[in-house]
């Protein structure tokens, strides 16, 4: 790079319970400045669908935030958030507002008896203001339903496993859905939505055998009443098989797609047009590990970014091996941003300072090739 005035492009997911991608983006360039004060920094903060989605779009301007009385995963009200866009046609909704495991706290958390419900208010709510572009962001759930709760929340009539989908809200088919996800699970099985996520969200051995079971009756009961077989597709699993509930009424929609959650935020976001005018990006996440080549962030800025010609760095709170080598093969370039060595809870609790520090070394190193 030469020695003039450079764009830097700063498109950081959040720092998952520590710091939004917002805080992220705005640490980091604030240190490059410190670095190379005459740079141009320009600010792309994103997310993969999960809990600061709607922060992340909101940054990128020309939406309002809107609140609606809905049900957390274990049916208590609460007021949760959303966007509607300025022109009042588009919306973005966000499940882990409502069905989110951090709306419960550790002696809360119902896996079994979790419910998708509270996101089915806020898809009605969105409805009915007369929004009919929808993208949601599916990721941070705190339940295992398959769906059910939302289907219900749109109208559809469940007992037991019977289900009569003729009361479900006909302006779905005046509406345009799209369904931010960052997992390809298939619903059942030994890499589905129960045994991959199920214990992260607090069943015990036994439960996810149960919550197989029940996914499965669930599965036979909707594939039946839709004639659509979805429990084996590419996310499917998401969100407690919330992808496998949404994806069996797809064709309820006037067009439905269950994509990428970072390709969809970056649309959302305008994120190639601030990458058509960058000479450098920064990308980052809490932790660049195993899981990066498996659609995360750091990994979609850094394909964008290749397939651009424009050089990447990705920061992350902790850098593996794996994560190097995931990142390696698109020409970006790890590097952590702690400076010592440090517990995990020691490093999320630091707030914006090593981020800041991070930030202006990036600056200094780029300056040294002037």
């Amino acid at each position: 790079m030469s020695g003039s005035p450079l764009t830097v492009l700063f498109a950081p997911d959040s720092f998952k319970g520590s710091l939004t991608s917002v805080e992220v983006a705005r640490s980091l360039a604030d240190g490059w400045r410190r670095g190379r004060p005459a740079d141009r920094t320009v600010l792309a903060p994103l997310a993969d669908g999960g809990e600061g989605t709607l922060e992340a779009i909101a940054a990128a301007g020309g939406w309002e935030w809107r609140e609606t009385l809905a049900s957390n995963p274990i049916g208590r009200p609460i007021r949760a958030r959303w966007l509607r866009s300025a022109d009042g046609r588009r919306a973005v909704i966000e499940l882990a507002e409502a069905s989110g495991l951090s709306r419960l706290t550790p002696g809360e958390r119902d896996p079994v008896g979790a419910s998708t419900r509270g996101t089915g208010d806020l898809i009605r709510a969105a409805l009915d203001t007369g929004c009919r572009e929808l993208l949601i962001g599916i990721g941070g759930s705190a339940t295992s339903d398959g769906g059910r709760g939302i289907l219900a929340a749109l109208g559809a009539r469940i007992v037991d496993d019977r289900i009569e989908l003729d009361g479900i809200d006909a302006r779905l088919g005046e509406t345009t859905l799209q369904v931010a996800s960052d997992v390809t699970n298939p619903l059942l099985g030994s890499t589905g939505a129960a045994a991959t996520y199920g214990p992260q969200k607090g069943a015990t051995g036994d439960q996810v055998v149960e919550l197989d079971v029940a996914l499965g009756a669930w599965a036979d009961a909707l594939e039946g009443a839709t004639g659509r077989l979805e429990r084996d597709t590419p996310g499917a699993g998401a969100a407690g098989g919330v992808g496998f509930g949404l994806l069996c009424i797809g064709d309820r929609f006037r067009s439905f797609a269950l994509r990428p959650g970072v390709e969809l935020v970056m649309e959302a976001t305008g994120f190639d047009a601030k990458l058509g005018e960058a000479d450098l990006v920064v990308t980052g996440e809490g932790r660049i590990d195993e899981q990066t080549a498996f659609g995360k962030t750091a990994l979609g800025v850094a394909l964008r970014a290749a397939r651009a010609g424009v050089p990447c760095i990705a920061v992350g709170g902790g850098v593996t091996p794996e994560g190097i080598a995931a990142l390696a093969d698109t020409g970006a370039i790890a590097v952590p941003v702690t400076e010592q060595p440090m517990t995990i809870e020691a490093a999320m609790t630091a707030g914006v300072g090593p981020l800041l520090r991070c930030g202006e070394r990036l600056a200094r190193l780029v300056g040294l090739n002037s």
